[in-house]
């Protein structure tokens, strides 16, 4: 999977976006992320795992505690790309989901 593949597959699901969001305000502890979610903290350790892996977010350990940091530039490609349609400009994700859906109704969600 390219970069720009795993950046939309990280951007696919509501709660990891929930967590950019969050993550847009300061650094957080990964305890502090879990906390508005009715998840375990393993289910969203997964989901910081996944926004990681596409290099959306960082985790770095201060002392005993694991912390979470948006990287700014993460989204670039993702944005470039998606401006070249026009109608995706400003980036609304949760419309682009919304188009998605609607486009490949048959696609298992995660």
């Amino acid at each position: 999977m390219n970069n720009l593949d795993a950046v939309f597959a990280a951007l696919a699901d509501p709660t990891r976006r929930a967590i950019l969001t969050m993550l847009l305000e300061d650094d957080m502890a990964v305890t502090d992320v879990a906390e508005p979610f009715e998840m375990s903290l393993a289910a969203i350790s997964k989901h910081l795992t996944v926004l990681a892996n596409a290099g959306l977010i960082a985790q770095e350990k201060r002392g005993r505690v694991k912390w979470c940091k948006l990287d700014p530039d993460a989204l670039r490609a993702a944005s470039v790309w998606m401006q070249g349609f026009g109608q995706f400009e400003p980036v609304n994700l949760d419309a682009f989901e919304r188009f998605l859906e609607a486009e490949l109704p048959d696609t298992a969600r995660d």
